[in-house]
């Protein structure tokens, strides 16, 4: 069987038809609907470790990543779904625009492919050198651009990446469903494939070509101060701050960057049509978390508690002899599942790595009702999350308790999401419970110079999703039986997983 999986970076599953839609804004998605309508649809498929490449290290390796290290690269002790799959006779195939995975600080992740294809430019892409000048200037302001940022945050490389796009193709998912239309045309005739597409857009900035970009605002489209990139945090102040005209733009050009992106999307289900794959082909379409567009008066995806609109993200699968083909599956999962269920489709034996991934194919085919009872998430070093499907528990860390950083590396500071420094006291030994490989072990801090972007709105919460899914009514206080349940349950879902001590203790819990 073939298996193909398509990540849609930043997908708000409240804004595809198939999880429904905020009311006055109707989002036109018709490729995503018609997968949706063949498809299982996962209600209650939850996000692991945030953002991006801790995301994609859940994904690609089946490491729940968070409670160990931040953002980085694959390890030497990893087994990646695109080497296992290689050596099970699979012709394999990378195509990506997102650029983290061609940087030192994150690399790895195409090396066992057969081929790779990386289009470039998107978002803070080292790519373009030219000089900005004057004409430049009403863009950056869109693009809330400001000089003297850390090259890290630098937004004037997007300026220079995308100078001249105005036609769709152009623009980035186009680009990457078309090389990837045109892999599944050359390739369709092998055995055996594995075609992993990972599209950066949905993710900001909110750029798109005027053709799309009108779709859902009557606003001037390139008013300067009209931005299609914030910057992550409060929508009230600080450096999210945006007025409600500013606010519904964003809203509108990530409605119009989805349609955009579903359009050429469509292309490549148009192949699988045209080819006649669907009955040879497994393919899964998710994302990695969602993006605050407003929600809780939050933009982006600052450090505040991993809310379902980042954590509740899409998930919907295609199998040839699914159970549930157009219908709906109600079992609680996990980002980390995918490689487990990718691992079982290629027909080879995942890690032993307890408490990480379950392979979803017996959900598929109707053989199994669960395959997990709780779902942990959050960012390294962040609020600790627990989910049962029905319940959300999130844990502000105790920050007098050291973080450490487990890695074969030491990782320097490229994006706020990593380690801050050098350090200068490092232990090594084996410390992972699902290795015997000997890592780096070091304590983390954040450099003065990153403060500014680390400003944090943890609070330990409580609440009922399935009757309050807007996440409004927090009982920690009122429903202390439940509070007690689920403090149990991350203590036991801890404790399967091994959790290093620090995590236990960052979240005022004793080990099992």
């Amino acid at each position: 069987m073939n298996v193909i999986l398509i990540t849609l970076d930043s997908l708000n599953r409240h804004y595809l038809k198939a999880y429904g839609q905020p009311a006055g804004l109707e989002v036109s998605t018709p490729n995503l609907d018609r997968f949706a309508a063949r498809s299982a649809v996962f209600d209650r498929h939850y996000s692991g470790s945030l953002p991006c490449m801790p995301a994609r290290r859940e994904l690609y390796t089946g490491t729940q990543e968070f409670l160990w290290r931040s953002w980085g690269p694959v390890e030497p002790y990893d087994l990646p779904i695109a080497r296992a799959a290689g050596r099970e006779g699979y012709v394999t195939q990378f195509i990506s625009d997102q650029f983290h995975f061609f940087l030192g600080y994150s690399h790895g992740y195409y090396d066992d492919y057969h081929g790779f294809e990386l289009v470039r430019g998107h978002e803070l892409d080292p790519w373009k050198t030219a000089p900005l000048g004057g004409d430049d200037q009403p863009f950056l302001k869109r693009i809330s651009y400001r000089p003297g940022s850390l090259k890290a945050f630098d937004r004037a490389a997007y300026a220079r990446n995308v100078r001249g796009f105005s036609r769709e193709e152009d623009f980035f998912a186009p680009r990457v469903f078309t090389c990837a239309e045109q892999w599944l045309e050359d390739n369709h005739t092998h055995d055996k494939f594995m075609l992993v597409i990972d599209s950066f857009d949905v993710h900001e900035p909110f750029h798109n070509p005027d053709s799309v970009a009108g779709m859902y605002t009557e606003e001037e489209l390139h008013d300067p101060d009209l931005p299609v990139w914030a910057h992550s945090g409060r929508t009230d102040e600080g450096h999210g701050q945006l007025s409600e005209r500013q606010l519904a733009f964003i809203r509108s050009q990530y409605a119009a960057k989805l349609t955009l992106t579903d359009k050429w999307l469509g292309k490549v289900l148009d192949k699988l049509d045209e080819h006649g794959l669907w009955e040879s082909t497994m393919v899964i379409i998710t994302s990695d978390h969602g993006h605050y567009l407003g929600e809780r008066n939050l933009i982006g995806k600052p450090a505040y508690n991993n809310y379902n609109v980042l954590a509740n993200i899409p998930l919907m699968i295609w199998h040839p002899e699914g159970a549930h083909q157009g219908g709906r599956v109600p079992a609680l999962t996990a980002t980390v599942d995918i490689y487990a269920t990718m691992m079982e489709a290629v027909g080879h034996q995942a890690p032993q790595r307890p408490g990480h991934g379950r392979s979803l194919l017996p959900l598929l085919r109707g053989e199994a009702d669960k395959v997990r009872d709780w779902a942990v998430y959050g960012y390294f070093g962040g609020t600790l999350n627990i989910t049962d499907g029905s319940h959300t528990y999130h844990v502000a860390p105790d920050e007098r308790v050291p973080l450490y950083n487990y890695s074969t590396m030491y990782m320097n500071p490229a994006a706020f999401f990593l380690p801050g420094y050098v350090p200068e006291q490092v232990e090594s030994g084996r410390f992972l419970p699902y290795t015997d490989a000997t890592v780096w072990k070091y304590e983390v801090r954040i450099p003065p110079e990153f403060a500014s972007y680390r400003k944090t709105g943890y609070a330990t919460e409580l609440y009922d999703t399935a009757a309050d899914p807007g996440q409004t009514n927090n009982l920690l206080d009122s429903s202390p039986e439940l509070h007690s349940r689920m403090k149990e349950l991350l203590r036991a879902a801890l404790s399967e997983l091994q959790a290093p001590p620090e995590a236990f203790a960052r979240a005022g819990l004793a080990p099992l």
